[in-house]
């Protein structure tokens, strides 16, 4: 086994048991429970709203684990998902070994894995968000031969008491460092958790957002993944969400990864970078710089987007960020480094990274610097935030992605949706809906692309566009306009969203 997988992993199981998550079988997690000592089992789950579900086991004995392990258990799939009714609810939940973590938060040892649901024939569950992403990424494979790998940029504020000594500084908090910067201590502390339990993280930073209203203070940070097949990234966004609220709430704070906080302030996106992949090789990009697939993923992305955002933005202050002139995108265009955009392709290495690094350390020699095995060049949509159904999210977006990838159009599109300049001075672009009610009109005229191949079925596509007109938030801006007190009161009421 090399010395990276395991004296570099900060994941316990893997190094007990010497081998990678993937691999991890029903007889490790008991070989695991017996040597660490563990006295409860806790199965997790995604239900129809996008949260993380628990139950919990103590363990009796050798044989009652192996039921656990071997069987899963029983749940009300009509208390978890609004399309099953309660005269037939019961659904299984199986464990997936390679999920398996120590918790970090409880207190006796506690092994807590993620499950699959399926039906009463033993089928897997249609409409559970991990297999409808599953079923994204089958669909793409089948007509494309590739898989979609993702990473999110999880944005969120912390909230607290103002502090007089270093004061922040309102809009002005990207990657600045304590003391100028508060609550660092919360993000390192979840990245470690997060690292522990599987999380492949990137880095972590203080973002833009400073803001300082009614003796509160909010700062903004920011943990970014490293990219991974898009089930898992789906499954490692929804743990981080948790470690962060559970984090923060251990040391007496709020922590929030609403869309929008206070009006005219920066707000908390979900940006998701993507690559496609075969074979180990990354897709979208050939020596000359994008590839045509990279262009029809784009093209994709684009042509789905008014729609994407019935996944990646679920509530009405959802579209009190989609705001011309802030950094959340409003125009459907794409382009280079340009943060204007709705689609951004970010700068790459190019090849540069060894003399980069030459220049900065003279004194190393140019083989100790290391090409990636993969491409690290991906492609970032940006309108999702924190309201975001972030499974379904992931899966809708490969859903786009193998769109574009089959549209004979799609090479023609990209190039005409390009922009060099801020988007905000383009005119004649298409626009992102400015409502819930309206993204509910673009899910419907979309439908038939999400349904293709059985990947999104009808009722979750039915549930989705009922939930958002429900809000009845057309016209919301301009009906709330100059009112604070209703600004207010719909703030707090989706604080907690996702």
């Amino acid at each position: 086994m090399s010395y990276d997988l395991i004296d570099l992993n900060p994941h316990p199981l893997v190094r007990a048991l010497d081998k990678p998550a993937e691999e991890f079988t029903k007889a490790d997690i008991m070989t695991y429970v017996r040597s660490a000592g563990i006295r409860m089992i806790n199965l997790r789950y995604v239900a129809g709203d996008g949260r993380l579900k628990k139950l919990n086991f103590v363990i009796n004995s050798a044989a009652h684990l192996d039921r656990i392990l071997s069987m899963g258990e029983r749940v009300d799939g009509s208390s978890l998902f609004t399309a099953i009714s309660a005269d037939s609810s019961d659904l299984y939940v199986m464990p997936r070994y390679r999920t398996a973590f120590l918790n970090p938060f409880t207190e006796e040892p506690t092994l807590d894995l993620l499950c699959s649901f399926f039906d009463a024939d033993g089928q897997p569950l249609s409409s559970a968000p991990e297999q409808i992403v599953r079923a994204a990424q089958s669909s793409l494979r089948r007509r494309t031969g590739a898989t979609m790998e993702a990473l999110g940029e999880l944005e969120y504020y912390i909230f607290s008491e103002v502090d007089s000594i270093y004061p922040i500084v309102e809009q002005r908090g990207y990657h600045e460092s304590h003391p100028f910067s508060k609550w660092g201590v919360i993000r390192r502390e979840a990245m470690m958790h997060i690292a522990s339990i599987g999380g492949q993280i990137k880095y972590g930073h203080a973002e833009v957002g400073n803001i300082v209203h009614d003796g509160v203070e909010m700062v903004q940070g920011e943990i970014e993944f490293l990219p991974v097949p898009v089930e898992d990234a789906a499954d490692q966004l929804v743990l981080a969400k948790w470690v962060l609220r559970e984090v923060a709430y251990r040391n007496g704070l709020e922590v929030s990864f609403a869309p929008k906080i206070i009006v005219g302030q920066a707000g908390s996106g979900l940006h998701v970078h993507t690559r496609l992949v075969r074979d180990g090789r990354n897709l979208l990009t050939t020596p000359d710089g994008l590839s045509d697939d990279a262009l029809r993923v784009i093209a994709g992305f684009l042509d789905s987007a008014p729609s994407l955002t019935a996944f990646g933005n679920t509530v009405p202050t959802s579209y009190l960020r989609l705001v011309p002139h802030q950094e959340a995108p409003t125009n459907i265009c794409w382009g280079d480094r340009n943060r204007s955009v709705l689609v951004r392709v970010p700068l790459g290495w190019n090849g540069i990274g060894a003399s980069m690094g030459q220049s900065a350390n003279p004194g190393e020699p140019a083989e100790s610097f290391t090409a990636p095995v993969c491409d690290p060049q991906t492609v970032e949509l940006r309108s999702g935030d924190g309201s975001a159904h972030v499974h379904l999210y992931l899966a809708a977006m490969t859903v786009a992605a193998a769109h574009g990838l089959t549209d004979p159009g799609a090479l023609e599109a990209a190039r005409a949706w390009y922009v060099d300049r801020d988007a905000s001075q383009v005119e004649g672009l298409a626009q992102l809906p400015d409502s819930c009610a309206r993204s509910a009109e673009a899910l419907s005229a979309h439908r038939a692309r999400y349904e293709q191949d059985g990947v999104f079925p009808p009722e979750v596509i039915d549930a989705t566009i009922r939930t958002l007109r429900a809000y009845g938030d057309d016209r919301l801006s301009e009906r709330l306009y100059g009112d604070a007190g209703a600004l207010n009161a719909l703030v707090r009421e989706h604080l907690h969203c996702g």
